[in-house]
């Protein structure tokens, strides 16, 4: 049997534009999250006062998500502080403290890994505000690493809310992240989310851009 060699190159070569093309729109912006606090309205009051409202400094790349001026100390068995952590919002049910395993070595706590939200049983940790001091019986978390999508870009996937999937990021120093929870709603927008202690071990940062596997 003989082949046409210009034909079989031609082949090759579409395939290899279509593998391509696949591999791109595999591909996923990142957003390092550094340690941060999300406050219900009555903790809120309790730490700057009855009727206080936060106050939004910058909108964050998930629709509704912010940035607020405020920012609060953290303290964990060890008495030592980390100060100047950022408040997020709107207000949530329940307060929350994300923080990174390097943190909770100077904190002194054990934090779960866990989906935001995910709090019951997780770590207790105390919150000192201009006005007021918060003591959390538990709320204190290391996020899961976790990749926000839209109803459109998960049926792009091909991957549904709850999902996980394994993620290569090719940076200073080539990281397989396995396990990455997938998160999938209306209001979403397609990003990893990862943490400090994350980014810092691949050598990426924000904006960087990771590959589903």
């Amino acid at each position: 049997m003989t082949y046409d060699s210009n034909l079989v190159s031609q082949i090759v070569n579409r395939v290899m534009e279509q593998m391509g093309q696949s591999a791109n729109t595999k591909q996923v912006p990142v957003g390092v999250s550094n340690r941060h606090i999300h406050l219900s309205k009555a903790d809120l009051e309790t730490l700057f006062g009855a009727g206080y409202e936060l106050t939004p400094i910058k909108d964050l790349s998930q629709p509704g998500q912010f940035a607020c001026k405020e920012c609060l100390t953290i303290v964990g068995p060890s008495l030592r502080p980390i100060e100047n952590v950022r408040v997020l919002g709107p207000v949530r049910k329940a307060s929350q403290v994300e923080i990174s395993r390097t943190d909770s070595f100077v904190l002194k706590v054990k934090p779960p890994v866990r989906e935001s939200g995910d709090i019951a049983g997780s770590a207790p940790i105390t919150i000192i505000g201009p006005k007021g001091v918060v003591t959390l019986k538990e709320g204190c978390i290391i996020a899961n690493r976790h990749i926000h999508m839209s109803l459109d870009e998960g049926a792009a996937f091909g991957l549904k809310d709850g999902d996980y999937v394994n993620v290569e990021a090719k940076g200073e120093r080539k990281t397989l992240f396995y396990d990455v929870q997938v998160r999938v709603h209306k209001d979403f927008r397609l990003e990893m989310h990862i943490d400090t202690d994350d980014a810092n071990a691949a050598g990426i940062g924000n904006g960087a851009k990771v590959t589903i596997i």
